[in-house]
């Protein structure tokens, strides 16, 4: 009899004891499934490792398809990039936070934006009203990005920007602030997220209609291959998909959809993949599934390696390579017993690293209730210096490779993937499908299941439909000061005052020419931001000529 036999044969035997043993116990149901509904059966061997083919195909970390990791070292050469997301109210306040975490230990900046800034309007304008500095920090003009990183040498830190629509803007910005400090652009390190798509799937900051909004895009990473070589030039973001309600599956096939739309748009405005495919970058989610997470990770890594080679003929090994950021989930912080996110974000944290994240943020306890305090991100932070130096998960390489768990869940995360992403494909590619709703749909259906399932108590989620208990008034939240609109503009208005408004008004009319004809439209808005020109004032120029996007429907 075969080896496969025996252990047919014996996995059988132990299929009927556990049921005879586990019938005392009915609360613990016989078939679970993970956050996003795959079924995980109670024991897994080498017969699944056999039917999934994975046993001989994992390969090793650094090497194609990357499954297990883009470094060969991963951690054990160096940690990840310790970012914390920040930004609130002024330049000024969000400076001095930059510094404290920097003092704390943190490794990496991560910057938040307010609402008004992030779709391209003033802190005077009569919409910003009511939302300056509320969510991050308002940012009108050059003069705000330089007090922003005052005393922060920019040759000596990463900076990850969370801007999408006026990305182009704010990238300007920080390289005319480099320039003051007397840094070389080509120096820079960091990332602007820059990825439109998601927006008008799950986030809603957009501005101008998607296709505008790719040129802007592929005219970044033209500029930044010569200009800003180690810039990353997007951050393909499935974070905000999740968000949204998605599975990890989908996260992983809308996201990559995504990417492969931006490759197809930068191929068709004459760039070479190997050009800007090394500068790509990942946004991903961590939810509290800890092994669904960890393979989710991995199952990206590996399909994202095939479709760069395979259906882009990618050569440069570093085109091949997935590199992303991770957050914890903020969609699973709760408001009831918030000190229970600290191991949410704990596990999702440990999710990440087991995965292999580049970069790592991790929310703080009491961000379901307000922005976080400085003892609040302390913790956030202190909870990825214990995993990195203490919990052991950083000292060796893929240390989840070969379970036929986590594997299974690999293999099948995959599989889900390249069904969305064949079916996206049959649409006409990411943008029509979402121009047709579909994957919208896909996302809101997802969503709706999961609710369904927390309000029945089907899902158990700790404080909140479970193990509830009496609370007090919350204390001890941050508060934006509600004076920061006024002081915003008071000094929108003192900016007008003294700058030069005839080389604002020339270097206006160079982002209008460029954005009317086919020009890279990084010089001229560069020409304009060194001018003092607003971020407003630069988005309305391109606001007359490309329009504003506005949704045909509600899916």
């Amino acid at each position: 009899m075969s080896d496969r036999e025996d252990l047919e044969r014996a996995v059988k035997a132990w299929e009927a004891g556990v049921e005879k043993s586990t019938a005392k116990h009915p609360e613990r149901k016989a078939s679970f499934e993970t956050g996003s509904g795959a079924r995980v059966e109670r024991l897994y061997t080498p017969l699944d490792a056999a039917e999934g083919g994975y046993a001989e195909n994992i390969g090793l970390p650094g090497e194609y398809p990357y499954t297990r990791g883009v470094q060969s070292t991963m951690y054990r050469g160096r940690l990840w990039t310790m970012r914390q997301y920040a930004g609130f109210g002024t330049a000024e306040e969000s400076n001095a936070r930059y510094k404290y975490l920097l003092a704390q230990g943190q490794t990496g900046l991560s910057i938040a934006f307010d609402l008004p800034t992030q779709i391209g309007y003033d802190s005077d304008h009569p919409l910003a009203a009511g939302e300056v500095g509320k969510v991050g920090v308002a940012v009108d003009s050059l003069a705000d990005m330089e007090v922003l990183f005052s005393g922060i040498p920019l040759d000596k830190v990463s900076t990850s920007m969370t801007i999408n629509a006026p990305a182009a803007v704010l990238l300007a910005m920080y390289v005319a602030v480099a320039e003051k400090q007397g840094v070389s652009p080509k120096s820079l390190e960091g990332t602007i997220q820059n990825d439109i798509l998601k927006e008008y799937v799950a986030r809603g900051t957009y501005i101008f209609p998607p296709a505008p909004s790719m040129r802007l895009i592929t005219d970044v990473f033209a500029y930044c291959a010569s200009d800003v070589p180690n810039w990353n030039t997007i951050s393909i973001s499935g974070y905000h998909i999740r968000e949204a309600g998605s599975t990890a599956s989908q996260e992983v096939a809308f996201t990559l959809a995504d990417g492969i739309a931006y490759v197809e748009a930068a191929v068709k405005a004459g760039l070479a993949v190997d050009d800007f495919g090394p500068r790509l970058s990942f946004f991903f989610n961590a939810h509290n599934d800890l092994f669904e997470e960890a393979a989710k990770f991995r199952a990206a890594r590996r399909l994202w390696a095939r479709v760069m080679r395979e259906r882009f003929g990618a050569k440069n090994p570093k085109s091949l390579m997935l590199r992303f950021h991770t957050q914890t989930g903020g969609s699973t912080l709760t408001a009831q017993q918030s000190d229970n996110n600290v191991a949410r974000v704990t596990l999702q944290a440990l999710a990440a690293v087991l995965g292999g994240t580049q970069s790592l943020h991790t929310n703080s306890r009491d961000e379901a209730l307000a922005l976080p305090t400085e003892a609040s991100v302390r913790i956030a932070l202190r909870t990825q210096q214990v995993i990195a130096y203490e919990s052991g998960a950083a000292e060796t390489v893929d240390p989840l490779a070969g379970s036929y768990y986590v594997e299974s869940l690999t293999d099948r995360i995959e599989a889900e993937a390249v069904a969305y992403m064949k079916r996206i494909d049959e649409l006409g590619g990411a943008v029509k499908a979402i121009e047709e709703g579909y994957v919208q749909r896909e996302i809101q259906d997802a969503a709706y299941a999961y609710q369904k399932q927390v309000e029945s108590g089907e899902r158990v989620v700790v404080g909140l439909n479970k193990f509830q208990a009496e609370e007090g008034r919350p204390t001890g939240l941050l508060r934006v000061d509600p004076s920061v609109g006024e002081r915003q503009s008071a000094a929108l208005a003192e900016l007008r005052a003294r700058r030069d408004a005839s080389r604002v008004k020339a270097a206006l009319r160079g982002v209008d020419a460029a954005a009317r004809g086919s020009a890279n439209l990084m010089p001229p808005i560069l020409e304009a931001v060194r001018a003092y020109a607003t971020l407003g004032e630069i988005c309305d120029a391109m606001r007359a000529v490309f329009g504003e996007y506005r949704p045909s429907a509600i899916f």
